[in-house]
This record gives C-alpha cells, structure tokens and sequence, in this order.
C-alpha cells in the first residue's frame, strides 16, 4: 500500500497544460525557476511517500477522538505536521510579505495532489487552512492580516470554514448564530457569538497551538434569509498581545462525528457562547458575509475536485501493483505454453486499469489547468487577459469540483473490483479508498449545488460567452489533431468534435432555458462539459506527445502511452459526451415530474 507520487506525468501536464514555464515570466512568479520547481516537486514527493503515506491506513482505523473535552488526532499525525510546517509547504503559493513563497497556484496544486493521494485526511487540514488565508488576505482589515496571516500560511495555526447548522445545510439562509456587538478597552470593538455549528472539518485537534474559525453568523437588526449573514474572525485562543496564543475563548467541542471515511479527520460539532459568548471581530462589511465566504469556498472547491484525482490516483496505483503479483487463471489470448499469470493480463483487468489510468490523466489535466487560469487572472500584466483567464477559472471551477470528485468514486470503486473478493477486505486498504472518496461529492457545496452554479449564475450571467470561448479554442485543437496526420490523432479529433457539437448545443440550449428547466438539465450538461474539456486537454497531451516524441526520440515508451491513453479516453469517454445532451434538452420530464409519485 505504498504511493510514489507520478511525477513525470505531473510534470507533463505542467508543461504542456498549464504553461508552467508561461507562468513563470508573469509579474511575481519568476522565483519559479526549472531547478525549483523540480525540487519543490521532489521534495514533496518524498514527505508524501515515507511521512504521509504510511500513516494512511492506521490512521483510519484509530480515527480522531474526543477524550476530556481534547480532540486528539491519530499517532504520527503531529509529528508528520510538525514536518509540514517545518519545510514551508503551507506558503507555496502565498504573498512574500506574510511569509509565503510567492510561487504559482499551478505548482501547489501538484504538491496539494501529493498530500491527499498520500492521507487524504491529514490532507484536509493544510486545505481548511489555505482557504482561511485566501479570505483573510481578500478581505480582512490590515490589523486582521497583521494579526493572523503569517501564522496562517505559515500553518503554525490553522484555519476553519463554519458554515453548517443543524437546520441549515446547504440553505445557509437558515442559519441562526448571533453575534452581537461588544466593545471594551482589551478587545476594542468585538462581537459575542452564540450558536452552533455542525460538520467542522478540523474545528479542533492538537496539531497546531490555535485556530482560527472564519463564521458565519447573524447581528441582531440584520435582514432575514442569506442577505443578513455577516462573517467573523473567531480564534479558539485569543491573542496574547504578543502575536501568540492567550485565552481560551468561548468555544468547545460537544462531539466528534461518526463518517463513513475520513475517520482520522476530525469533524466537530462546536458550540458558541455557553458561557459570556466566543470574542471575535467581523471582517469586511455587515451583511456581505456570505459572499466573502465564496473566496474561501472557490478555494476549497478547486482542492476537493483536486481530491477526486488523488484518491483516484491511490487507488490505481494498489490496483495497478496487485494485478502485477495476484495469479489467477490462463488469459484469453495467451500462447499455448502459458497455464497461468498475473490478472494483468487478462484483458478485462487491463481494461479496467487503463479505464482508471485515462480517468486519472483526464482529471489531472483539468485541475491543473484550472489552477493555471487562476495564476493567469492574478498576475498577467494586461487587464482583457487577466478578465478572459479568470472568467474561464469561474466557469471550471465547480467542473472540476463536482466531475473530478464523481469520477474519483467510480475510479476508487474500479480500485476495489480489479481486487476482486479481496477489494472488499479491509486488510487490503482498497475499500478505505472509495469511503474517502465518498465525502467529496457532497461537501463544499453537494454536486448538484456546482451543477447549478455553472448554469444559473456561470452561463446566465455572460449569455453563455465563456464557455463559447471555451467550445471555440477546442475546435481550433481538434483541426490541429486531423493536420497531425496521423490516424490515432484523427481518431481523437472525431470524437472530440462530436462531443463539443453536443456541448455547444447544450450551451445554446440552457442559455435560453427558463431557470426551473434549465436547473433539472445543469448535472448532465456538467457532466458533458467536464468529459468534452479533459477530452480536449487530453488531446493536447496526446499532440504534445506525438511532437516531443518526434523531437527527440527520448522516453518513447512515456509518449507512446500517452498517446494510447488519449485515444482510450476518446474511445471510452468522449464517446458517450453525446449521450448527454438529451438528458439537458429534456428538463421537462424532470421539472413535472410529481414529487408525490417518487
């Protein structure tokens, strides 16, 4: 059950989709130079294969746990965050001037890749984290940012999302924290929260010395529903007055959840205010708070999708190392002299594996391009540029969200079926897999919550011209495959084209739809639009392989895999974009539906 981390193929899709070495010549990423982005790159590598990795299965069966009113996180958690920290990963991507290393999105992606393959649930508390430190730096006051953010991307304290009550889930309209304005002469102007909070990924834990909970709450004359919700700055110690940790502040932890994966992930029931009221300070405007939360959200969507791939990635790879050592039967083709080998062989397994295998490529080219656009709209130098390249970060974020992490079960649970009986054993690790999984689907926002995102306010609010854009540079792809000249090229081409025909009809479709239609069709459109545009990056990779392997002749057999691999995902995925259309085109069978029938 080791991980090595797939680092020619990271490296590939860096070159090749995300223009690493683009990125590099944009104001404020130069630092990101060959040499250092290699050994960032194996570095990380290494923390996640000999600190990380090993803790993944133990750490599932130990779990977190609330002793005393402690939360206390698996054996070697602490010392493997302690090394975390230690070696600067937190900064990667953050502003110099609290700390950070100033590097490329794109480059702590591959890197953030690493930690979920490696223990997904040690994982999710450096993401909470790099959520907290986008809002703070987005939104926070100077004295907020001075206060908090070095330690924050530093990852000496962590950060939290408090969204979730029990009557409010994903309608946080409902939700009924109070924070209630306070003043006096330590903490100046201050609010008391009280309330409760529910589904806290790492709201406690004994890996760091404080965190900080970005919450959600209500002050007492704001307006009903998601237009009074107001956000704050709530420490689980407050400050000393010395830049560390003081007080306890009102905030306890009533119970640790009971998941069905992540189990060495701390999820908190918290509690607000039981005895004067939790300290904390608003950030941004009163009643602006649910949109603040959006930076913080965005940020983490991009990192759950990015999670679909990791745990996509783990579970390939015990798939993978054990058709290679399990010997069971004769396989269909075989020479005469063979009586028996390797399930590897047998071409259903070797189906399934390279299934798994496209899947991965494909999901990894998107999150990485994802990332890519958003360093673009931060740093290039022209302002059209950095509009068009953030524009296409919005309409893919919640793709890459809700496709990765959908496809991250199906490859997890191909993971368990090429085991066979033994995938169903827990000894074996691949059933913790597809439990892990499981979650991703449903938090940050559920799937079909990303779904109607991209529709209702990603597509309605250009007309559909982003994704026009979109459609437009995949064609101009697939007329480079058929100039290729080459048949397995003109292959991909075909399908690719066949699926952006039913992509821009969807477009064209929804943009025009009522929102109640347009709405029951959004998940199929998703999925078509998320399968057509990792077919297209995909393509890319498979022309790039075709080039580079004709420049020089090197790593033949890397280049010819991916180039088969392209053409598998184009035979096996882009094949069925089309099937998707009239599942968008026909809302109306959904919208009349009779809910009482169902």
């Amino acid at each position: 059950m080791s991980y090595a981390a797939p680092l020619a193929d990271m490296r590939f899709v860096l070159d090749e989709v995300a223009g690493l070495d683009q990125l590099a010549q944009l104001p404020g990423y130069e630092a990101a130079s060959p040499d250092l982005v290699e050994a960032i790159l194996e570095e990380a590598a290494k923390l996640a294969r000999n600190e990380l990795a090993p803790l993944n299965q133990p750490a599932d069966r130990a779990g977190s746990v609330l002793e005393n009113g402690v939360v206390r996180t698996p054996a070697g958690f602490r010392e493997a965050y302690a090394r975390y920290v230690e070696g600067g990963w937190n900064g990667l991507a953050f502003d110099p001037e609290y700390g950070g290393q100033g590097l490329p999105l794109a480059l702590a992606i591959p890197v953030a890749e690493m930690w979920n393959s490696a223990c997904m649930s040690f994982a999710l508390c450096p993401l909470l984290t790099v959520g907290a430190v986008e809002l703070l730096q987005a939104h926070g006051s100077e004295e907020q940012k001075q206060q908090y953010l070095a330690k924050l991307v530093s990852g000496e304290w962590t950060g939290t999302m408090n969204l979730t009550e029990p009557q409010a889930g994903s309608d946080l309209g409902a939700l009924r924290t109070r924070a209630v304005p306070a003043q006096d002469p330590r903490w100046g102007e201050h609010y008391r929260l009280t309330g409760q909070k529910i589904f806290i990924t790492y709201g406690d834990h004994d890996l760091a010395p404080n965190i900080v909970h970005m919450v959600l709450a209500r002050t007492p004359d704001a307006p009903p529903g998601s237009r009074g919700i107001s956000l704050f700055l709530v420490p689980k110690f407050l400050p000393d007055g010395e830049g560390g940790a003081g007080a306890r502040n009102d905030i306890r932890t009533l119970s640790l959840e009971h998941k069905l994966g992540i189990h060495a992930s701390p999820t908190c029931v918290l509690t607000y205010g039981e005895d004067e009221g939790a300290i904390g300070w608003r950030i941004g405007e009163e009643n602006r708070g649910l949109e603040y939360m959006f930076t913080m959200m965005n940020a983490a969507r991009l990192n759950v999708g990015l999670q679909g791939v990791a745990i996509a990635e783990r579970a390939y790879q015990q798939a993978r190392d054990f058709a290679r050592i399990r010997v069971q039967g004769r396989p269909l083709g075989a020479a005469p002299s063979v009586e028996t080998a390797p399930i590897i062989h047998h071409p259903d397994v070797r189906r399934m594996l390279l299934w798994m295998r496209a899947a991965i490529e494909a999901m990894r080219a998107l999150a990485y391009y994802a990332a890519a656009m958003i360093d673009r709209g931060r740093r290039h130098p022209e302002a059209p540029a950095r509009q068009a390249a953030q524009r296409r970060a919005d309409l893919l974020i919640p793709v890459v969200k809700a496709w990765c992490t959908d496809l991250g079960i199906a490859v997890a649970s191909t993971g368990i079926q090429v085991h066979g009986g033994m995938g169903y054993v827990e000894e074996t690790g691949a059933g913790q897999y597809l439990r892990d999984a499981r979650i991703a689907p449903i938090y940050e926002g559920t799937n079909g919550i990303q779904a109607n995102d991209l529709v209702g306010r990603k597509l309605a609010r250009d007309g559909g011209e982003a994704a026009a854009a979109l459609l437009a540079e995949m064609r101009a792809t697939a007329a480079s495959l058929t100039e290729a000249h080459s048949a397995d090229l003109a292959a991909i081409a075909r399908l690719l084209r066949e699926g952006l025909a039913a992509a821009e009809n969807a477009t064209s479709f929804l943009v025009e739809a009522e929102p109640g239609l347009a709405a029951a069709g959004s998940v199929p459109y998703l999925q078509l639009l998320g399968t057509v545009s990792a077919g297209w990056l995909i393509a890319r990779l498979a022309l790039a392989a075709e080039r580079r392997s004709s420049e020089n002749g090197r790593d033949a057999a890397f280049f010819s895999a991916k180039r088969a691999t392209a053409q598998f995902y184009a035979e096996h995925f882009l094949a069925r974009a089309p099937g998707y259309l009239p599942g968008v085109v026909g809302g109306r069978t959904v919208f009349d539906f009779d809910p009482d029938q169902l």
